[in-house]
């Protein structure tokens, strides 16, 4: 199981008393296989992904990636957790103006002290699996909305995570795009075998997902598809 929430619990201040963000949660996503997250807004989806992430310590519980043991890490040990393990998609791609889509990704890798030929292959190789092998000489304003979006989850592949953290990828994409973008997702998820969690308000796109849970009150029900 690359990654496992074990009963998570996550409070926060909230006057002279907590607030419950998390309540117990329990969550494993296997190797190759894509979990989505549904629920109204202040369930508690994003602070799943946070602690997932390792950007915030839970309360009580567990988190596991790829078999190690990431609670109460220190930021640091945190920090290169996230960057050997960890790939996070946020919900705008928050591209550098400057910086042409292949430059994007090289960002990454050179603060990951690979070498230059290594990086320059492995960008070809990611913008071709998301599409855009065309477009990698183009800065953000040059490219579509679905297209910074892929070029967001390139940049996000490419240190070859264990776990895929996805925070609604088409809330700014119209369906057609949105559809594009989730099936892209599965596609990458399944080829490249990471254990995907998606958190996304559509839908009607949860095809794409081997399994759909449901966040309501900080509390998960489950549901699978297929």
């Amino acid at each position: 199981m690359t990654l496992l929430l074990d009963d998570i619990t996550l409070t926060y201040p909230d006057g002279d008393g907590r607030l419950t963000a998390l309540d117990r949660v329990g969550l494993e996503v296997p190797a190759g296989g894509l979990t989505a997250v549904v629920g109204p807004s202040g369930s508690g989806k994003s602070s799943l992904l946070a602690v997932a992430a390792t950007l915030v310590t839970p309360d009580s519980g567990r988190v596991l990636v790829d078999g190690a043991e990431a609670t109460g890490l220190g930021r640091a040990d945190a920090a290169e957790l996230r960057r050997r393990a960890i790939g996070i998609v946020f919900q705008q791609p928050n591209l550098l103006p400057s910086l042409t889509a292949a430059e994007q990704l090289q960002v990454m890798a050179h603060l990951d002290g690979r070498r230059p030929r290594e990086v320059r292959e492995r960008v070809r190789e990611l913008l071709d699996a998301v599409g855009l092998s065309e477009q990698a000489h183009r800065r953000p304003h040059q490219l579509s909305g679905g297209q910074r979006q892929r070029v967001n989850i390139a940049r996000a592949l490419m240190n070859d995570p264990k776990v895929l953290l996805v925070d609604e990828p088409t809330s700014a994409l119209d369906h057609e795009r949105g559809a594009a973008v989730l099936a892209l997702l599965g596609r990458l998820t399944r080829v490249r075998g990471t254990a995907t969690v998606l958190v996304t308000h559509d839908r009607g796109q949860l095809g794409v997902a081997d399994e759909v849970v449901e966040m309501v009150d900080g509390c998960l029900t489950q549901r699978v598809v297929g």
